[in-house]
């Protein structure tokens, strides 16, 4: 396991990543966490600050926990915050907000009020995923995939459809009308928006009923949730946005079977999001080379040439779940309007 302590590389990589989200000198940076954070995320959030020059903050909140539900893991929606009015007014208040929370901010119910600022200024957020910072170091945001996202974003905003195919078997059909799509990078400048730490990734929130056809978790594709790559295929068929059947043999598709259930929600069976991976220095085959604890995952979920398929919460479709599931899959196509974007796990430009 590798140590978490300071590496001035990793403060190195944290200064990099603070200046291409435009932070000067004299601004105000919240580091928002909670206690069962990284810490050496945070220390090492404040110290890139701290050279930059900007008046750093902390404020550290306690964990949730719940014995009412399963074990919760990559919801994208940190409870920390609990609508604390002092916090609210702190973070709506800061030039930028280094979100160090297990789960980070990105579905929170917070979110909305503390991008829209106290009417004198709008905050932006970068949510460092809760990664080693050798992992973080290695995904520095640059300016070619930044462009690349950019790009796709605008081509996934223009299309009406998607189709997703794959050898194994996957053939799944996304309508966009209606569909909320956004992209990522590594880095933010604009006031009132929110990155995540690594990027490289776009992705449709499809609105209801949009979603149907047949998914196939084959071998070496990545169940996100479990940190775990599958072993034995898994075929699931999805019928009006939900997952209505799985289909397969073995532990990975009885562990899926188990997690679903035991949330006892039809929702959790539903579409969270679609997307696909853009990012060239982002490598499926790292979960395999760190410990569970090490590992959050954002990089196989932006690795070049995958399809991400999610389920759980879909604000746009009005579901609101705590399950969650993300699965990274290698070897698809996936077409927009008819022309691929991703042909056999690879991206098209």
């Amino acid at each position: 396991m590798l140590q978490e302590r300071i590496e001035p590389a990793w403060i190195d990589a944290f200064e990099t990543v603070l200046q291409r989200c435009a932070l000067q000198p004299g601004d105000a940076v919240a580091i928002l966490g909670e206690s069962q954070s990284r810490r050496v995320l945070m220390d090492l959030a404040r110290l890139a600050a701290a050279r930059i020059g900007a008046h750093a903050f902390t404020i550290c909140l306690p964990s949730v926990f719940s014995s009412a539900e399963p074990v919760t893991r990559s919801t994208g929606a940190s409870p920390v915050i609990q609508k604390l009015a002092p916090v609210m007014a702190a973070l709506q208040a800061s030039t930028l907000v280094i979100d160090c929370t297990v789960e980070g901010l990105m579905h929170a119910p917070e979110l909305p009020a503390i991008l829209q600022g106290n009417g004198s200024n709008q905050p932006r957020i970068v949510y460092v995923s809760n990664e080693h910072p050798e992992a973080l170091a290695r995904l520095l945001p640059d300016d070619v995939t930044e462009a690349r996202v950019k790009a796709h974003v605008k081509r996934l905003r223009a299309a009406q459809s998607m189709r997703v195919t794959s050898p194994t078997g996957t053939d799944l059909s996304i309508a966009l009308q209606g569909a909320v799509v956004g992209g990522n990078w590594g880095s933010t400048t604009r006031p009132g928006t929110l990155t995540h730490w690594p990027g490289g990734l776009v992705l449709a929130f499809p609105a209801a009923g949009s979603v149907s056809g047949r998914l196939v978790l084959a071998e070496g594709d990545v169940n996100l949730t479990f940190k775990r790559y599958i072993e034995r295929a898994i075929t699931l068929t999805i019928e009006d946005d939900h997952v209505t059947h799985i289909d397969g043999a073995g532990v990975d598709a009885e562990l899926l079977r188990s997690y679903f259930a035991a949330w006892g929600d039809k929702e959790a069976y539903a579409v969270s999001h679609v997307g696909y991976g853009l990012n060239d220095a982002a490598r499926w085959d790292s979960m395999a080379l760190y410990d569970k604890r090490d590992f959050n995952g954002t990089e196989l979920r932006a690795f070049a040439g995958n399809f991400l398929y999610s389920t759980g919460a879909n604000e746009v479709a009005g579901r609101h779940t705590r399950g969650h599931f993300d699965w990274p899959m290698r070897g698809c196509t996936v077409q927009l309007d008819g022309h691929a974007v991703v042909d056999a796990g690879k991206v098209v430009s």
